[in-house]
């Protein structure tokens, strides 16, 4: 099966009505060059605050799944005829505890949410607490089926764990989707394109790592490979589209010469 997915590695700011201007403008061009059948945004896409910003002005920004930017990326979703893959601040609900969620949604082509992720594993590293500001999900995302093939999703630093890669590539994703804000530092770039490759490789399935950028504290880099490990889109630093052509029945060609997945002996290796 094959489509059109697009990464926008963008710029993000604090602001969400700026940012829903900024995806409007990357759907109409993801449209117009590519004819994407899906397009990703990075983690927290819709109010990216830069590293080291105070905790309570970062929650302050937080908003619910009706609220105006989900509503906005629903009818830009719909006007465009394009599945959507975006991150957020949503807000929990909970007065006991005023953290937010780190919130992934994934919308179809009638603007409809199929499914949302909160992020299990927090950015705690490198002088980083992320759950200072962000509750941690005891429940790992599960698969969606899409027209252009079963969908499974991490986030950012969750890319860093293989049995979350793991177990969505055993509930039968294909295309693994990472958004991501991450942080530049000392062979951080080396990590990211080397873990992308990784989670590609010993699932033998597709990732797509879609990044924030900041000329002070996001990457951006962002990669896709493809089952075989081999990177089949990129990008340096700044804003751009990255248009990832996919055909998910290379699947099944590189497990039939490279048959890791079906040699594996999990009763040797489950505690």
């Amino acid at each position: 099966m094959k489509s059109i997915i697009v990464m926008a590695q963008t710029e993000a700011c604090p602001n969400a009505a700026q940012n829903l201007q900024k995806a409007a403008a990357a759907v109409k061009e993801a449209a117009a060059l590519y004819h994407g059948n899906m397009i990703i945004f990075p983690e927290v896409f819709m109010d990216s605050h830069p590293i080291g910003t105070p905790r309570e002005t970062v929650i302050s920004t937080a908003q619910s799944l009706d609220g105006p930017f989900v509503t906005g990326m629903r009818a830009l979703a719909k006007e465009s005829h394009i599945w959507m893959v975006f991150g957020m601040t949503e807000r929990t609900g909970n007065p006991a505890d005023d953290r937010s969620f780190n919130t992934t949604v994934i919308l179809n082509s009638e603007g409809e949410i199929v499914s949302t992720y909160h992020k299990t594993h927090m950015y705690d590293a490198f002088g980083v607490k992320e759950s200072d500001t962000y509750v941690p999900s005891d429940q790992l995302f599960t698969p969606v089926d899409t027209p252009f093939g079963r969908i499974g999703l991490m986030v950012c630093y969750e890319l860093r764990f293989p049995e979350i890669a793991r177990s969505q590539a055993l509930q039968g994703a294909e295309i693994l989707i990472v958004p991501a804000g991450w942080v530049k530092g000392d062979l951080k770039s080396h990590h990211w394109k080397s873990l992308l490759t990784a989670r590609a490789l010993e699932n033998t399935i597709y990732v797509l790592g879609c990044d924030l950028y900041s000329k002070d504290s996001y990457m951006g880099e962002s990669m896709a490979v493809d089952p075989m490990g081999v990177s089949i889109a990129s990008a340096g630093e700044g804003s751009c589209l990255i248009p990832c052509y996919i055909d998910t029945d290379r699947i099944r060609a590189v497990r039939e010469k490279l048959p890791c997945w079906a040699n594996r002996r999990p009763e040797l290796y489950t505690l």
